[in-house]
């Protein structure tokens, strides 16, 4: 059976290439786009007027019963006066006119081009090439990293800063990636990091289940707030500042000349407390000793302090003669004494709970003020009593360590990256809240807070700038208000104010120019002339 050919019209001219019917399509089309163009305002009045009345029927329909009556008489009433007014219908009509036009205009926005710019995409693509050795496999039929493949797939988001630098890039990895592996993951952040531009802290979060990375280059945190009174509850310490997007609650805060809201990471202590203790290691001039001045501080507005300054450089010679502040040592045998006394002042306390509590009557009220033991370096005290043949200070350490909470006791150590070993397991065991400060690898940042950071280190990390992690939480950056010695003759006059401010006022039986009564004996005290410590009213 021979096929008929179509008619011309339909297949138009195979030698020209001309189409009849595409040409007609194209001219209404046009004649179209053009009558659309000149009955826009028309379109736009009779859009504006079906919204209106939709939007006087929802009026009416919402109206009550009762009302409806006094409303009709109103704009019957609205209507007569317009009518009355000369030019009143012409200008009603105007009116009505402009008010649907306002109503009944576009308000679609206009979509901008979003896309990358040449030079961005030639980062985008330089990224995929360098991530195709790692997410690539032999025998994979479809693979998503391949060279010369399109990045577009793996890479669904991405922002630049105002240098062109990657801000923020999610990509999607392949399943048989090994993310579960730190060395596959630091290999891949430090890849990321190195190409989007080093001199930024990025922090990546990775999404096991959906086989996601997300990379965020972090702005720095507030260095410029100083020591002041945090808005907190007892029980509350404010350890320093962290992102926005990691804790859900802000503090008004004073820096930089105005007040503004920041990002706190606040450590609850007392018996409801799961981390009643906190270790703090950091390499020197971190910010440690900064740290524990800052703890101090806030702890004196609620409680007593017993200062233990393993190091002996004085840094805690502003505390001394304090009301609140029990003592401060830096001498072996007054930090012995010191350390003992709080042994036996912890076993009171619970004696005394436990006593009230089985005559049905409530804590006496010195078993429920708050002791602070901040213990810094105290394991060069330790050093220095095995070369003596003295008892270790950390031993004194494991009564409060283990029934501090009940006793509201708590304990606040901070040493050295170097001497770290050197602390003890009653140390390690129960500080459950633990800060790492100044510059680190991942592996000493892993071996004090158990998990690897989730953000690359920094080349310059200014002081008190590290990470904290409260129990089995996850990692923060952490910034430190700064907290400096005032009596440092390098400390800012501002600074120096802020921390005097804060100070309490100093005891009758201490003046400015007597030292506190030691807690070691008086043979001790002689023997220990580094001893510049004391107690106020401990037993």
């Amino acid at each position: 059976m021979v096929r008929r050919p179509l008619p011309r019209i339909l297949t138009g001219n195979p030698l020209t290439g001309s189409a009849p019917i595409a040409r007609g399509r194209e001219l209404a089309r046009t004649a179209a786009d053009g009558a659309t163009d000149v009955l826009h305002p028309l379109i736009t009045v009779s859009r504006g007027l079906r919204r209106l009345v939709v939007a006087g029927r929802g009026r009416w329909a919402a109206t009550p019963k009762e009302q409806r009556g006094p409303l009709c008489f109103v704009a019957a009433g609205a209507v007569l006066l317009v009518t009355l007014v000369p030019y009143g219908p012409l200008l009603a009509v105007i009116a009505v006119t402009a008010v649907a036009a306002w109503v009944g205009r576009d308000r679609t926005p206009v979509a901008e081009d979003s896309g990358p710019s040449e030079a961005e995409t030639e980062r985008l693509r330089a990224l995929y090439e360098a991530l195709v050795p790692h997410f690539s496999a032999e025998g994979d039929p479809s693979p998503l990293y391949s060279h010369d493949g399109d990045w577009q797939r793996a890479f669904t988001e991405y922002a630049f800063d105002d240098d062109g630098r990657p801000a923020r890039l999610q990509l999607k990895y392949p399943a048989y990636f090994p993310d579960g592996d730190d060395r596959s993951r630091v290999g891949i952040e430090q890849l990321l990091h190195a190409k989007s531009g080093r001199g930024r802290e990025c922090r990546f979060d990775w999404d096991e289940e959906a086989n996601q990375l997300v990379m965020t280059a972090l702005g720095p945190l507030p260095t410029d707030v100083a020591a002041q009174r945090f808005v907190t509850s007892p029980g509350e310490t404010v350890l320093g500042f962290t992102d926005a997007d990691s804790v859900q609650r802000t503090l008004p805060v004073f820096g930089g000349g105005a007040t503004r809201d920041v990002p706190p990471v606040v450590w609850r202590t007392g018996r409801r407390s799961t981390e009643p203790h906190l270790l703090a290691l950091g390499q020197p001039g971190a910010g440690v000793t900064t740290l524990l001045r800052s703890l101090a501080l806030q702890a004196l507005r609620h409680g007593d302090v017993l200062v233990i300054d393993g190091g002996g450089a004085g840094e805690f010679g502003c505390l001394a003669g304090r009301r609140g502040v029990l003592a401060v040592e830096s001498g072996l045998a007054g930090a012995a004494a010191a350390l003992e006394w709080a042994a036996h002042e912890t076993e009171r306390r619970l004696v005394a709970a436990n006593r009230a509590q089985q005559a049905g009557q409530p804590a006496p009220e010195d078993t429920r003020r708050p002791l602070w033991i901040i213990a810094d370096r105290l394991t060069a005290l330790s050093h220095l009593a095995a070369v003596e043949g003295r008892d270790d200070p950390q031993r004194l350490l494991q009564v409060p360590l283990r029934h501090g909470r009940a006793a509201q006791v708590t304990v606040v150590a901070a040493d050295q990256f170097e001497t770290a070993e050197l602390l003890t397991d009653p140390v390690r065991t129960h500080t459950k809240a633990r800060i790492a400060l100044g510059p680190a690898t991942a592996e000493e940042v892993r071996g004090v807070l158990g998990v690897p950071p989730h953000t690359t280190p920094l080349a310059q990390v200014p002081p008190g700038r590290g990470y904290a992690r409260l129990g089995t939480g996850p990692v923060l950056r952490l910034q430190v208000p700064a907290t400096p010695d005032p009596f440092d003759e390098a400390t800012g006059e501002t600074h120096r104010r802020a921390v005097l401010a804060l100070l309490p006022e100093r005891t009758s039986t201490a003046p400015d120019d007597a030292r506190p009564v030691s807690f070691a004996k008086p043979t001790d005290a002689a023997d220990d002339p580094t001893s510049v410590g004391g107690r106020h009213g401990a037993t």
